[in-house]
């Protein structure tokens, strides 16, 4: 179990949302400009495509000393040996994972709305996804936008390290880190960009700044 959260700028990654580089470069180009822990998820490809990209991942990513995270897939997660795993409300519950995983270092949970911080899956997580603070066409399937004013009610409600995810960009991260986010998730404010490494730096001064 992760003792600390001390992450602030979280990469989200899958081959599809890749526009102008491949996802290794991307990944690579992005820890280099500031991201310090990577998601692989992939929703839309075999269990052994997302396996394989998965390891090639984990041999970029070991390089830079920065953790791996797998989306959902908890089989993967152990073959590869990430650092954790991060679920939603849909998938497998965190407490099965701590059941399954014995040396788990790092549980993520997304919650979608408020009851859900005083149940025990929110408990038994080491971080918790706020999904999504702004709607996003990369996610679909939620219930609610949290905004800056949910981001506070979740911030006064529980003390676990909180990552804001859901169209995070240059323009609204200095406000969601202010009203109580410890870290930043994005997926297309990096990977679509032409030069992933500045969009990280750029995103990481914001963060600095607040």
């Amino acid at each position: 179990m992760v003792k600390s959260f001390p992450y602030q700028l979280y990469l989200v990654i899958s081959e599809e949302t890749c526009v102008h580089n491949h996802f290794l470069t991307v990944a690579e180009q992005a820890v280099k400009g500031g991201v310090e822990l990577v998601q692989l998820r992939e929703k839309n490809t075999s269990t052994q495509a997302f396996l394989q990209k998965a390891l090639q991942l984990k041999e970029v990513l070991d390089r830079y000393n920065v953790p791996l995270i797998i989306n959902d897939q908890l089989e993967i997660a152990q073959q590869v040996e990430a650092y954790g795993i991060h679920v939603g409300t849909s998938d497998i519950a965190p407490t099965q994972i701590r059941k399954n995983w014995k040396n788990l270092q790092c549980l993520g949970y997304s919650i979608e709305d408020i009851q859900q911080l005083n149940r025990l899956e929110s408990k038994t997580a080491d971080y918790l996804g706020i999904s999504p603070v702004f709607s996003t066409p990369t996610k679909t399937d939620t219930i609610t936008e949290w905004g800056l004013n949910g981001i506070q009610q979740i911030r006064s409600m529980t003390d676990k390290p909180l990552v804001a995810i859901g169209n995070m960009n240059i323009q609204n991260t200095y406000e969601v880190i202010k009203a109580g986010a410890d870290c930043i998730a994005v997926v297309s404010a990096i990977c679509a960009s032409r030069n992933p490494a500045t969009a990280a730096e750029q995103l990481r001064n914001e963060i600095e700044k607040a």
